[in-house]
């Protein structure tokens, strides 16, 4: 992905609200598996991790893309940014 690609993802997910939070329990393979689907049904999601989960946003994120196969497309502070391109109906056209 460049980083015209990566902009304009940043864009999109700019007015979107997490729809996942991570806390003290940090990942699990029901967590993963939710994430998979929902990565599946709307190729960009916003994740939430929140203050009383203690591992390190960026790493989470790490390990979130590669248990999904997706890409993480920003970090800001708490918030994750993932995104993989949906197998059977591609709904966001990158440039």
């Amino acid at each position: 992905m460049n980083s015209k690609q990566r902009a304009h993802l940043r864009k999109l997910a700019q007015t979107m609200d997490p729809i996942f939070h991570i806390g003290k329990s940090s990942i699990t393979p029901e967590f993963t598996e939710a994430i998979n689907d929902a990565l599946e049904a709307r190729e960009l999601i916003k994740i939430n991790v929140l203050k009383n989960c203690f591992d390190d946003p960026k790493s989470l994120s790490l390990i979130l893309a590669d248990r999904t196969n997706s890409e993480v497309v920003h970090v800001m502070g708490r918030k994750i940014v993932l995104y993989r391109a949906s197998k059977d109906k591609p709904k966001i056209m990158l440039p």
